[in-house]
This record gives structure tokens, sequence and C-alpha cells, in this order.
């Protein structure tokens, strides 16, 4: 009994699906293999093309079994015509849906091989802002060329398809004048991926604000304040207004902790004490520890602690210690040298009143 003979004891339709859900099954199948494959190896890159490149790729073979099977069976010309756009939309919406996701897998792999959870993450920081800024510009790409694409199969909206597969037209102008600013902020993006005046992770003041880049997309980027609040800046405004960076060429930083005490105070003491503190902090990363007389006034003098630390957090915290432990000390060996106000009451001699009238 051939396929024709099937077809007229079953239907042309339930045939169809009957073929459509064997390829399905054969795909998992495929697919299951495949896995156990690539678990062999890199089981990270593996988990990630499962995830992301086998999803889309499932619903292939049963597309080409249907496409295989559908001119041997009796359908309608309508039908026949019904069937072969609906085919053909469904494998632009796969093969759009594959090419994006490749974007995913090569942003989950580089995630992996450079992760940012350790002291020097300058490079995986590079990496993870150009890699997460070009997959959301490609994903955009790739989107807008697949719903051109699939617009082009139906005779209606093909204009509208042609007009965006193209970049031209009257809809294209339209869309363009009205999204200038979004296509102006789209190329900051781009140009901060490329030249990377700020990086993920990196730690700036901006708007008067001290925080960590938390997040770069290719329109705004996200900065993490130490009160855990965001702030969400536009691209152009790192390439437009001045801003600080603390980690642009390393994560290691200075910071200064100042004290004033009386000008009798042993400063060979005070030094000797922030050397004993800093060997016991684990933040101290062994660079700059010093005391320097930075000003004298009338009623005390300044000194200043410069003091170093692998990164922000740790200076923060470093610099909170060290003055802590100093002021204890100080109390504690020479609470006379503390800086206090001085005031004079000098007594004056009381002049007799006498009567104005005698010389």
């Amino acid at each position: 009994m051939n396929l024709s003979a099937y077809a007229d004891a079953v239907g042309p339709w339930m045939l169809l699906l009957v073929v459509a859900f064997a390829a399905v099954f054969l795909s998992l199948l495929v697919r299951f293999v495949i896995r156990k494959l690539l678990g062999r190896g890199d089981r990270v890159l593996a988990q990630l093309l499962v995830r992301y490149i086998g999803r889309p790729a499932i619903w292939f073979l049963p597309l080409l079994a249907v496409s295989a099977v559908q001119p041997l069976l009796d359908f309608p010309p309508a039908q026949i015509e019904l069937l072969e756009r609906v085919v053909s939309l469904l494998f632009v919406v796969l093969v759009t849906w594959l090419c994006a996701n490749q974007f995913f897998v090569l942003e989950g792999y580089v995630a992996h091989r450079n992760p940012v959870d350790i002291r020097d993450n300058l490079r995986a920081r590079k990496m993870h802002t150009q890699v997460r800024v070009i997959r959301q510009v490609a994903v955009v790409i790739v989107v807008l060329l697949g719903v051109a694409i699939g617009l082009l199969s139906f005779e209606p909206v093909r204009q509208v398809g042609a007009a965006l597969l193209a970049g031209a037209g009257v809809a294209g102008l339209i869309i363009g004048l009205a999204a200038q600013r979004t296509l102006g902020l789209i190329l900051s993006g781009l140009q901060i991926a490329i030249t990377q005046p700020i990086r993920l992770d990196d730690v700036l003041i901006a708007e008067g604000e001290w925080g960590k880049v938390e997040e770069i997309t290719i329109t705004y980027v996200v900065l993490r304040v130490w009160d855990q609040r965001r702030l969400i800046l536009p691209c152009s405004y790192f390439l437009e207004t001045p801003f600080q960076n603390w980690t642009r060429v390393t994560s290691e930083l200075l910071g200064t902790v100042f004290l004033y005490f009386d000008h009798a105070v042993p400063i060979d003491a005070v030094r000797a004490e922030l050397t004993r503190i800093l060997q016991d902090e684990p933040l101290w990363d062994g660079r700059v520890g010093i005391v320097q007389v930075t000003e004298a006034q009338a009623w005390c003098m300044e000194l200043r602690v410069l003091i170093s630390a692998g990164d922000a957090p740790s200076l923060w915290d470093l610099r909170c210690n060290v003055r802590e432990r100093l002021i204890t000390w100080a109390a504690e060996r020479y609470p006379e040298y503390l800086a206090r106000m001085r005031a004079s009451l000098d007594q004056q001699p009381v002049r007799p009143v006498t009567d104005p009238s005698q010389p």
C-alpha cells in the first residue's frame, strides 16, 4: 500500500500530522544523542548549544518532512498554497531564531571563560562589555531581517517587507526620522563597546553619585549606587559629559584618612601604629601606607594617612577601619594630644572708681 492509499484511508491532513509528530520524535532523539556526545567535552558549551540551538533545531526536521510529504498528498490547490506559505514562514522564523540564539551562545561562553568574580577582572569586564552590546545589536538586526523576509511572503504587505529589507522608501524615511534620537543612542552604545570609556563593574562618579556599572545596553547604562539605588544614564552621557572612572586602567586605588591632633603629638608613634594596623588588615594590598603632616593651624595640625587597596569597596572599608583604630589608639595612649579648642582667660587689673572731678 503506497502513501496515496494511506492518505485516502486516513485523510491527507491526518497523515501530515503523523509525519510531523514522527519527525519531532526523531529530532528529540537526535538531540538526546548530540547532548550525550557533547557532554563528554566542554559541558558548559554543550549546555549552551542544547539550550539555545537545540530548541529551534528540533523543528527543522518536522518542517523538512512536511515539505517532502506534501507534494505526494492529494490536497486542493488552495490548501497547497496555504500550506506552502505557512511552511516557508515557519522556516524564516526558525532561521531567525537560530541565528539570533547563536549570539546568546557566544555571550554565555565568553562569560564562562572570563569570570568577573576575580580580583583582577579588567580583561573580563572588557570582554563582557563588548560581547553584550554586540549581541544586543546583532539580535535586533537579525530580527528585523527576519521580519522583513517574512513579510515578503505575503502579497498585501510585501512592499513593507521590501522597504525594511532595503532600508529605503517613505516608510523607512518616516521611521528613521521618528527614531533619530534612538538611533543616536544606539550609535553611542556601539561607540562605548568599541572605545570602552566604561566597562562592566567599573567604579564611576557620575552626576555626583558613586557607584558601579551594573549593566550596559545599546541605549542606556545602569549604575548601581553604593546605597543600592540604580542610576540610569543614556549612553550618550558618557560621550558628552565629563565623569570620573576610578578603574579605567586598574582597580587599585589610593585613599586618605584625615586626623587632627595637637602639635606635640609624636608623629613617629602614629606612623608605627599605622604600620601595625595595616599589617593586620587583609584589605590592605601592601602598596602604600604613610602618614604626612599636610597642614598646621593655630589650634591643631592635620595628619593625612594615605593607604591603598585592591578595589573601591575594599578601600572604603579599609579607610573606615584605619580611622577607627587610630582614633581609639590615640584616645588610649595620648589623650592629652587630641585636638582641643584653646581659650585664654587673662585677669585684667580692676581700677578703683574715682571722682571724675579730681585729676
